[in-house]
């Protein structure tokens, strides 16, 4: 039995580093499209085999999380969360309920048929059953944090070469919305998330919504607090009829600034970060090596003499 739960363990692990390594490095239709080349048959047979499973195990998700009862304020925040997380479809809401809840009866059933193989304390085994259930339940809000961090790192990189060219942009001769526009076009490869954010910006103005109006959905959206702070300067400086352009390069100026502060910031936080590695994990080493070899030779000749003081 127990070999059978550890093979079925092994497989699942290399079922899901396979599939992970293969979306996120090895896929051919990405790797063609980076190139340039349209992806040859197989490559699209394999893509279009994909996305029916991935639809099913979607729609499989929603039903289940459709059956949840969700409090409207606990809905309202968590789908403002997955908005800032890149996951905009209506649907959302309920995959992502479906998934906490699936992770969460899985781990449990896998921690209770497994409990006697962990541990023979039964309280124990109590304790580990409940963890499982509330790890599986934790761990998809854990997940979303850590992208919503991650696509706010990836807004905050991008954001000073978004301004430069924002900047030549207007100074160019171009208008507000046609100088996002250019730079969601311009930033489409290096910095992909930034592009998506302002192309949603001017989709939002090409269908009516104001400037103002749909640079403030921007920043709800995202959540950034430097794209807040562009978005309250490109408001003040539209409301009030000033300079733009002079506006944009002071605030790239600023943001320059800013970032070479907190490297250097990070770069001093190094040394006290280093503290507890070196104690715990390298100063041990250094005595084993340093101080073993004498350390083995005190003990060879002690222990003989104190046996003879018997």
């Amino acid at each position: 039995m127990t070999l059978l739960v550890t093979l079925g363990l092994f497989l699942t692990l290399l079922a899901v580093i396979t599939g992970f390594g293969y979306h996120a490095y090895a896929r051919p239709a990405r790797m063609y499209q980076h190139v340039g080349r349209r992806p040859p048959a197989a490559s699209a047979i394999l893509v279009e085999r994909k996305k029916p499973a991935g639809e099913a195990m979607a729609k499989w998700f929603r039903q289940i999380g459709g059956m949840l009862p969700i409090s409207p304020q606990d809905a309202k925040g968590t789908r403002h969360d997955l908005i800032t997380a890149g996951w905009r479809s209506d649907t959302a809401l309920q995959v992502y309920y479906g998934v906490k809840l699936v992770l969460s009866a899985g781990l449990l059933l896998l921690v209770l048929l497994l409990r006697d193989q962990l541990t023979s304390n039964p309280m124990l085994r109590i304790v580990l059953v409940i963890g499982g259930g509330l790890v599986g339940f934790i761990a998809p809000s854990f997940l979303l944090r850590k992208r919503i961090a991650r696509r706010q790192d990836s807004l905050r990189l991008g954001l000073p070469d978004g301004l430069d060219l924002l900047v030549i942009s207007v100074e160019a001769g171009m208008g507000l919305d046609q100088a996002i526009q250019n730079v969601s076009r311009e930033l489409a490869i290096t910095h992909k998330v930034l592009a998506d954010e302002l192309s949603l910006v001017t989709l939002e103005m090409r269908a009516g919504k104001r400037r103002a109006d749909a640079l403030r959905n921007l920043a709800d959206r995202t959540g950034e607090p430097e794209l807040r702070k562009l978005v309250a300067i490109m408001i003040q400086s539209d409301r009030f009829g000033t300079g733009v352009g002079e506006a944009l390069r002071t605030h790239s100026d600023f943001m320059r600034v800013r970032r070479r502060q907190e490297a250097e910031e990070r770069a001093a936080k190094v040394g006290v970060k280093l503290v507890f590695p070196i104690f715990f994990f390298i100063l041990p080493s250094m005595l084993v090596v340093a101080a073993g070899p004498g350390l083995l030779q005190v003990f060879k000749n002690l222990f003989p003499m104190m046996r003879g003081f018997k």
